[in-house]
């Protein structure tokens, strides 16, 4: 197990929080939290077309505690930019009465850490360019990718883990890696597989 493998994270004094690998025993409080953050409708996001039926790249999926309570989670996941490898981050959550103190900044620092740790060289998201902005994404490098399904433009962003990661990347973004189910690997999904819905 490496140093980043299980960490725990100060964002103040008051507030201690572990941010680990996620388990099967958080399973029903992370959907329980995905749900109190985006709705009962998160299952027709655009990106929830990259992974359904999908299992979280491996050694990518994490969850925060605090005092041994689930308070945030996020998971990266293989997907196909283009043809480019890369993965896609999301959904990043964190539990309402732990907002503003850093947990998010912290999950998505310690993924990205660990995505470049084990040799992944590009990161998608679709979200905030503000917020995300801090962590090195930008639309740059996403002008010729799309979704499957309605989407923002600028809010398509991509971080490099490794330079030229991205160049030449257009098309669709459609996911591969593991399926959920069976832990084997699939190739790419077919894109008219991928019915379009609301973001």
């Amino acid at each position: 197990m490496t140093a980043l493998a299980n960490i725990r994270v100060a964002l103040d004094e008051a507030s201690p929080f572990a941010i680990r690998a996620e388990r099967a025993s958080d399973v029903a409080a992370r959907e329980a939290l995905l749900d109190a953050c985006f709705g009962a409708n998160r299952q027709l996001r655009t990106c929830q077309r990259l992974r359904d039926g999908r299992a979280p790249a491996e050694g990518l999926a994490f969850s925060a505690l605090r005092h041994r309570r689930l308070v945030g989670t996020l998971r990266l996941w293989h997907v196909s930019a283009g043809g480019v490898p890369a993965l896609l981050l999301g959904p990043l959550a964190v539990d309402p009465s732990c907002r503003g103190v850093g947990l998010g900044a912290a999950l998505t620092h310690h993924a990205l850490a660990l995505a470049r740790a084990r040799g992944h060289g590009a990161v998608i998201l679709l979200g905030d360019a503000p917020y995300y902005g801090r962590f090195g994404f930008s639309a740059l490098k996403t002008r010729e990718l799309s979704l499957p399904g309605a989407f923002e433009r600028e809010r398509l962003l991509a971080l490099e883990l490794r330079q030229g990661a991205l160049d030449g990347a257009s098309g669709m973004i459609v996911p591969t890696g593991k399926t959920a189910a069976t832990g084997k690997r699939a190739g790419p999904a077919r894109n008219h597989k991928l019915a379009p819905r609301a973001a």
